[in-house]
């Protein structure tokens, strides 16, 4: 059988595997694969699919990103957005309202410098000023903007799309 070309997937596999302790086996069995196809996995035979790359993450407790990368299915600059995205997404610190507002500014400066936004990420602002002045709003407790204290910004509480209240 001849070896595919999935970049370094299989060798990179390897080495979470042996780092995290784990035998092929015990990985298999987590993952929810075969023994041998994931030794096939390793050894360059085999081009897994999509979710099994993301279960073999989460039993290597690993970005899946980072295996799509590897395995051609995702390009590295996606990679990154896509981190950088799930990073906001998951900061408990921060509300929804303002995640929504630090994804536009991101999508916003993106734009800017020359990078697609995916059509779903598109900012409901027309700019990152815009979008400062959201969050400055925000910082003022929402008074001016007559928001509660469980606003989530115009589209999360039903609103319209209209421009923020300028400070």
């Amino acid at each position: 059988m001849a070896s595919l070309n999935v970049g370094n997937l299989g060798e990179y596999l390897r080495e979470q595997r042996r780092t995290a302790q784990l035998s092929l086996r015990q990985l298999a069995d987590a993952a929810g694969v075969s023994n041998p196809y994931l030794s096939q996995i390793e050894r360059g035979l085999r081009k897994p699919s999509a979710e099994v790359l993301q279960q073999v993450a989460k039993a290597l407790r690993i970005s899946a990103e980072t295996l799509y990368v590897r395995a051609g299915i995702l390009d590295e600059r996606e990679r990154e957005e896509l981190e950088t995205r799930a990073v906001i997404l998951a900061d408990p610190s921060i509300n929804e309202r303002q995640k929504n507002v630090l994804l536009q500014i991101y999508d916003s400066f993106r734009r800017e410098n020359g990078f697609d936004v995916a059509p779903d990420t598109g900012s409901e602002f027309h700019g990152a000023a815009e979008a400062k002045s959201r969050i400055d709003a925000d910082a003022d407790g929402g008074a001016e903007s007559g928001a509660g204290p469980d606003a989530r910004g115009p589209r999360a509480a039903g609103g319209s799309d209209a421009d923020p209240p300028a400070n």
